[in-house]
């Protein structure tokens, strides 16, 4: 998470959506950052309203805008399935390598999913305590040009984004019937995600 408190801007960092290039680009310009722990670096919405902005606000901090970027959904499974082949982490319950694109989404559709497959969703991320999405201002990972210029225009920095934690390269394949089924129980992902690619924020 980012904060910038001359612009009045909060910038959620929703895994698996550039974070880590956008933390490496914008960490210079911005007045609060939480890296450590995960934990904190990638606090959800309603953590950050329950906890952290009542002591932004003690401080001085009001009227924040709040930003974040959001991926295709299945583009944002895909990224999560590579990241968790790494041959480091093999023979740990994460580990995806042993199984393929299509065996992972299935296995995150289920109600007990299993470690591996135990990535949260981003509507999830960006919603208040009463679970509706509550981000002002969202963006399309795929059009993530949108954000950086928006954030150079209010912070008055040009804004280039380096290339970070880069995944192994896997298949992902999908079956029409597991992409039915995600489409179905995941709704609201997917709404949340064409709604910042058109450009409509996020309330």
């Amino acid at each position: 998470m980012l904060i910038f408190p001359n612009a009045r801007i909060v910038l959620f960092a929703v895994p698996k959506t550039a974070t880590t290039a956008l933390e490496t680009a914008l960490a210079p310009h911005a007045g609060i950052v939480l890296r450590n722990p995960p934990g904190i670096k990638h606090m959800p919405l309603y953590r950050y309203y329950r906890h952290f902005l009542p002591l932004l606000e003690r401080s001085g901090l009001k009227k924040l805008e709040t930003l974040a970027v959001v991926r295709e959904p299945v583009s944002w499974l895909g990224s999560w399935f590579r990241y968790r082949s790494r041959p480091e982490i093999a023979g740990q319950p994460q580990f995806t390598g042993n199984i393929d694109f299509d065996s992972f989404v299935r296995a995150y559709l289920m109600n007990e999913q299993p470690e591996c497959a135990r990535v949260g969703s981003q509507a999830r991320f960006l919603s208040d305590e009463s679970g509706r999405p509550a981000v002002d201002r969202l963006f399309a990972y795929e059009d993530i040009g949108a954000l950086t210029g928006y954030l150079g225009a209010r912070l008055g920095a040009n804004i280039s984004l380096p290339r970070r934690n880069a995944s192994p390269r896997r298949p992902l394949d999908l079956s029409k019937q597991t992409e039915s089924l995600l489409r179905r129980k995941h709704a609201t992902d997917f709404a949340l995600w064409k709604a910042a690619l058109a450009g409509r924020g996020g309330k």
